[in-house]
């Protein structure tokens, strides 16, 4: 019997989960973007396209050429895809409705719902304007994954601070009794590259990953950044700059997890507490609600 490579590896990651097998995602070298496999479709809300930026940047798994090329169908993304105006929303419509309760739905930023949502429209569907809070409402429940890339899809984030017009909300929020779907959400400001495009990859061949209390991935929201920090255990110090450690200034890598010690940013050079200033826990549900503080 001929079985294709991408067959093969699902086989695999099947059998290995079956067999409580630990599995490194990472050796998963090749995943063809064939037309079998979830498409995906990419979302912008109000946010600052910074989760989009920081996908396009990934090293780790791959390359970025390499993931839309090979192992990812990007059918729908405004910052990436070539077609605009209502070649780029039947497009949107087409691929929801050919795949439905098959694609991966991606949500970047939060969702307003003030002024009947009218602070953010994407596009424009039979005659009328569509705001990113229909497109969610008539997405979400189409979607076999939704996905919020980064902390204000997740939580709300910086458009949902304070008190303002436009009454932004996560997309969990907005779906809450409208699927069956869980939300996944991918914290951070922005996502890492490397949890955006992995959680992506996991989907395609092992489905629906461990999540904690705050619907995150366990495979990378499971370890606070205080624990893997090279300024712990140090004197505390009153002002960032100075070597040692910024709990005494308001540092959030004690209540934080994510991947920032352990993957580090920019190609793994770097992060908050390298570069001389306190994490900000910009990963948490209350950021930024709850500033640095002494």
């Amino acid at each position: 019997m001929k079985i294709s490579r991408r067959d093969f590896l699902k086989w695999s990651v099947a059998t290995a989960v079956a067999l409580n097998l630990e599995l490194d995602m990472d050796k998963v070298n090749t995943v063809l973007a064939a037309e079998t496999d979830p498409p995906v479709i990419w979302l912008n809300g109000a946010g600052c396209s910074g989760c989009t930026i920081s996908t396009l940047n990934v090293t780790n798994p791959t390359t970025i050429d390499d993931v839309l090329l090979n192992k990812i169908s990007m059918k729908y993304n405004t910052t990436l895809m070539t077609a605009s105006g209502d070649l780029a929303m039947q497009t949107l419509d087409q691929c929801a409705n050919t795949y439905n309760g098959q694609f991966i739905l991606v949500i970047e930023g939060a969702v307003p719902t003030g002024a009947s949502g009218n602070y953010c429209i994407i596009g424009e569907q039979n005659g009328s304007p569509l705001t990113m809070q229909q497109a969610v409402l008539k997405y979400g429940p189409m979607a076999k994954y939704v996905v919020s890339a980064g902390t204000c899809a997740s939580f709300g984030g910086v458009p949902a601070a304070g008190s303002n017009n436009t009454s932004c909300q996560s997309v969990q929020t907005i779906l809450s009794g409208k699927t069956t779907n869980q939300v996944i959400n991918l914290s951070g400001c922005p996502v890492h590259p490397t949890v955006m495009v992995q959680t992506l990859l996991n989907l395609i061949l092992s489905g629906m990953p461990r999540l904690d209390s705050y619907n995150r991935p366990t495979q990378y929201y499971n370890s606070l950044i205080h624990s893997n920090c090279p300024r712990r255990g140090q004197t505390q110090v009153s002002q960032p700059g100075v070597f040692g450690c910024y709990r005494g200034i308001g540092c959030k890598g004690p209540s934080t997890d994510n991947v920032c010690a352990s993957m580090k940013w920019n190609n793994g050079v770097s992060f908050c507490t390298i570069s001389n200033y306190p994490c900000i826990g910009c990963a948490n549900p209350s950021f930024p609600t709850n500033p640095l503080t002494q």
